[in-house]
Formats: structure tokens, sequence, C-alpha cells
């Protein structure tokens, strides 16, 4: 069975990711880099983290720095991963060789996908 995948890009190069993956080449390449302990980020990191950036999208709103239908679609994506829905999503190694800058990119990865696919079938809705 072959799986479809998806080309992405960073500065390091192209790699294959799965289609359906809400996570990018960054958190992919990550994985395969740093398979320290084969534990994955803990649901409760998981949580606190989106809450992080869920607080930054409010305060960046507040302070007119990021607009509200910006902000309200990085809270929603954000909600969505604090509820659980998307943590098979996370896919990189609780130990990472840079610091959380890997469980960041998973985050913001994930989250900026949620937000792109929402925004796809609002689009298809106002099409039909």
């Amino acid at each position: 069975m072959t799986t479809e995948t998806r080309l992405e890009a960073d500065s390091i190069g192209t790699m294959e990711v799965p289609a359906e993956a809400y996570y990018g080449v960054q958190a992919l390449r990550a994985k395969q880099n740093f398979p320290i302990t084969g534990t994955k980020l803990h649901p409760i990191f998981i949580k606190n983290l989106a809450q992080v950036k869920k607080a930054a999208a409010i305060t960046n709103n507040n302070a007119e720095f990021l607009p509200k239908e910006k902000a309200d679609a990085i809270i929603k994506a954000c909600d969505e991963v604090i509820a659980g829905k998307l943590a098979e999503e996370f896919i990189v190694d609780a130990i990472q060789g840079g610091a959380g800058t890997s469980a960041n990119m998973n985050m913001n990865e994930v989250s900026s996908s949620d937000v792109q696919r929402e925004a796809i079938k609002w689009f298809i809705q106002m099409i039909m």
C-alpha cells in the first residue's frame, strides 16, 4: 500500500511528507534527525504550548499587531490542539537536539495546517 505524499521544502531541501499529515517538513526532519528516546511529546506539554501560542495571538491582536481574522484562526487552531484533537500530529521526540525548536515548529506546522484546512472548507462551502 502506498501513501500519498506532498513535497515540502525548507532551508535544507525538500522532503516527501504524508499528504494527510498536519505536520510539515521541519517536524518530519526533526523526527528523523533526533530519534533520541522514541518518546513523543507529553500531551500536557502539547496542550501548554498551544495555550502559549493562543495567548500570543490574543495579546498581539489586542496590541493591534495581528488582525482579528488571523488571531481568530490561530485561536481556533490552538483550541483544537488543546482539546487533544490533533495529538497524533506531534511527532518529534520529547528530547530534541534544538532546545525546543523542533516542538515549536511541530506546533506551528500543525496549527497552521489546521487553519488552512478550515479555510479550504469555508471556501468550498462558499462556492457551492
